[in-house]
């Protein structure tokens, strides 16, 4: 297990319900499909069922150092972008042709020290905290909170970026980042974006490999079966009816879900392209069905599995537009 908690690193980039409820704040944007249980967004994504990872989901290893490479660009490049030890660091950890997703995003290690260097001017003073992180295949994940105050989780953004390491170097990433709402969210929900909160029933017990995949194909068909085919019987058959909810926009269980569902409101298609599991976190991130594979990533969602049940969920979804 890769999952990471409160790891502080200085930043300067600041960065709505279940996997269900991130598509509230996406679905006024369009965007992809591919089979289940989620394909890349890449060139290597149509028609794999390996969740867009084309690395070894077994070799722990490799996963780990992949891992350790990311970070080091959390700890080196982002708490002064401009530094020779930012532009040592992302020129070695960066393909010189890495593609950067998303609009305005530049390629590269350039690409990154220019995100980082606009973060920092528009958030002075912010630190990253780590909360969650995952390494599957050749895929690595961070979520995180970008805040002035590390020990204020209402506060800042949230953040969750997701890299694709080839030989030690990053080839392709992914950002995404929402602001934190203030106040008390008309839902009544009152867990921050950040916190884990679920305990189980039995002694935690890190899971294999093959229970991982297990997990990643269970969640990520709890995904599409929702949100693709909006077939709300899953959530009697893959969710706690308690489950943990850290979008704000949402209560906790599964009750808000299957009140939206049998509303009025209407909402396109919505399917996961790239999965990742890691211990007991699965990560999926969606595009709406029919987006072409360049088109943007919409959210970015992370379920906890436990004991065949979906029992925690995150989310960061950027405004649309």
């Amino acid at each position: 297990m890769t999952r990471s908690r409160a790891l502080v690193v200085p930043l300067v980039r600041a960065v709505a319900v279940l996997a269900g409820v991130s598509l509230l704040a996406g679905c006024q944007a369009t965007s992809a499909a591919v089979p289940d249980p989620s394909s890349s967004v890449s060139s290597a994504r149509k028609g794999s069922a390996d969740g867009g990872s084309t690395g070894d989901r077994s070799d722990s290893k490799t996963e780990q150092k992949n891992l350790a490479a990311v970070l080091k660009l959390y700890t080196d490049a982002f708490p002064d972008p401009a530094s020779s030890k930012a532009v040592a660091t992302t020129d070695k950890l960066v393909a010189a042709d890495a593609v950067a997703h998303g609009s305005g995003q530049k390629s590269g290690p350039s690409g990154v020290l220019a995100e980082f260097t606009a973060d920092r001017t528009r958030v002075p003073g912010a630190q990253a905290v780590v909360k969650h992180t995952a390494a599957d295949g050749d895929l690595v994940a961070v979520h995180y909170q970008v805040a002035s105050d590390p020990a204020d989780e209402r506060t800042g953004e949230a953040a969750v970026d997701l890299f694709r390491v080839r030989d030690g170097a990053v080839v392709e990433r992914w950002a995404f980042d929402q602001p934190i709402a203030t106040g008390t969210p008309a839902s009544g929900n009152t867990n921050t974006m950040f916190s884990d909160l679920y305990s189980p029933a039995k002694p935690a017990v890190a899971p294999s490999e093959k229970q991982e995949e297990q997990n990643r194909t269970f969640a990520v068909n709890a995904y599409n079966t929702l949100f693709r085919d909006q077939d709300v019987s899953i959530l009697d058959k893959a969710f706690d009816p308690a489950y943990l909810q850290h979008n704000p926009v949402a209560p906790n269980g599964t009750a808000a879900l299957k009140s939206f569902f049998s509303g009025s409101a209407t909402f396109p298609p919505q399917e996961s392209v790239i999965s990742l599991s890691d211990g007991d976190l699965v990560w999926t991130f969606s595009q709406s069905v029919g987006a072409k594979a360049d088109d943007p990533v919409l959210a970015a969602d992370i379920f906890r599995v436990d004991d065949k049940l979906i029992r925690e969920h995150w989310d960061v979804v950027p405004t649309a537009g």
